[in-house]
């Protein structure tokens, strides 16, 4: 590793310091917006169950000593309280926890919160400045509401599947949980704009985020197409249809690197950095148009010049003259990365188990009160006593009555 070891910040820095997130949610599309908050400062309680936690704990790649690195990253700036929420005992303690919080996160399958005596009506009533933020597949109301919700459903719903992938194959994925993490942003962004209103009427509300809405959102201009210009958007691959050049070209070393020089004049330059300047003014490839027609073509022939040189000095000639470029990252390529280095992309933090644990740093900065990541996820229960405490007012006795009775 070259990056520094990060200096572990204080637990009040960010500028959502201050603000209590009870996190009752597991696996991703909750827990990522719980990240979201945790990584901007906000003091995050994470409810687990007692004995097995949160199924990330095991999820992605564990090492012999039984250490999720996954978990590491989605808990990280988490305090883990470990409660058993099926049971009036646990409840209460979740009731007490949440009376004393500014935010509750959860992405259970509708009508959960509800039969555990947790409506948002109930937690207003000890709460009534509540911002209750819910994450599932299909939101908490409509037909389809109370369908078990998963990220891989709602990006086939929300139309991203469909384009994703070559057109000689079936619909594709993208190679991470992408319709949980586009919901759990849009539930951090619901939840920013829930927090100001606030301000302003000193009342909470619910912050409503369904998955398969989530992917929708960012489907650009695919329903207008369709109803006003009868177009449906089919896979392409690596391409954007009649946008050239702008594709992953090979290279003589076996690198890959990616070219987006579609504009006039962009194009203008890459001619000149291939040494044939006559393209840009050939009628066949002169406009924006004109190459889109010709995208295949084009492409065959800045692929035939990309492979006869090495990925580094390929990228240098290219910036030489201006034109957007850049090698496909692996993490290896991200780890030695001046611009990685410069902005702390990534950082490490200390592991207890597996000691500097390097992860990509919190984004966006901000540049008085960035975010920070003060540790990893932590040991399941890890805060149980500290949490019930400091925040639920109970004491040692209550603790080991709680204990014995098997709610936390």
């Amino acid at each position: 590793m070259t990056q520094q070891i990060q200096d572990t910040p204080d637990a009040g820095t960010g500028p959502l310091a201050g603000l209590r997130v009870v996190e009752m949610g597991q696996l991703i599309a909750g827990p990522f917006c719980g990240q979201i908050l945790g990584d901007l400062g906000a003091d995050v309680i994470k409810l687990e169950q007692p004995g097995t936690g949160d199924p990330m704990r095991v999820w992605g790649r564990s090492l012999p000593q039984g250490e999720s690195m996954w978990w590491a990253v989605v808990g990280r700036n988490k305090k883990s309280v470990t409660v058993n929420l099926r049971t009036p005992e646990g409840q209460a303690v979740a009731k007490r926890l949440i009376a004393e919080a500014d935010i509750v996160v959860e992405n259970f399958r509708p009508g959960t919160l509800e039969r555990w005596g947790m409506s948002y009506e109930e937690l207003t009533a000890l709460n009534p400045g509540l911002i209750l933020t819910r994450v599932s597949g299909f939101g908490q109301t409509g037909p389809y509401s109370s369908r078990a919700g998963y990220g891989a459903i709602g990006e086939a719903m929300g139309g991203l599947r469909y384009v994703v992938g070559d057109p000689s194959t079936p619909p594709s994925r993208v190679g991470i949980s992408i319709g949980d993490t586009l919901a759990a942003l849009f539930a951090a962004l619901g939840t920013l704009g829930a927090v100001y209103e606030r301000t302003r009427s000193g009342r909470g509300q619910v912050v409503d985020s369904a998955i398969y809405e989530a992917v929708l959102g960012i489907m650009e201009s695919i329903v207008p197409e369709w109803v006003i210009s009868n177009y449906q958007r089919e896979r392409s691959g690596a391409i954007l249809p009649n946008v050239a050049p702008s594709n992953v070209y090979p290279t003589k070393d076996g690198a890959w690197i990616l070219i987006a020089a579609n504009q006039d004049t962009v194009f203008a330059r890459l001619a000149q950095a291939m040494g044939r300047p006559e393209l840009s003014s050939d009628e066949r490839y002169s406009t924006h148009g004109a190459r889109g027609e010709r995208q295949a073509e084009l492409d065959q022939i800045v692929a035939d010049f990309t492979a006869q040189h090495e990925s580094k000095e390929l990228e240098e000639t290219l910036l030489e003259f201006s034109v957007p470029v850049g090698k496909i990252y692996r993490p290896a390529d991200m780890l030695e990365d001046e611009q990685f280095l410069a902005r702390r992309s990534i950082i490490e933090t200390e592991h207890p188990v597996l000691g500097s644990l390097p992860m990509q740093n919190t984004f966006p900065r901000l540049s008085r009160t960035d975010g920070s990541v003060r540790w990893p996820g932590p040991r399941l229960g890890e805060h149980t006593v500290d949490v019930l405490t400091e925040v639920g007012g109970y004491t040692a006795e209550d603790i080991s009555t709680l204990e014995a009775s098997g709610a936390i």
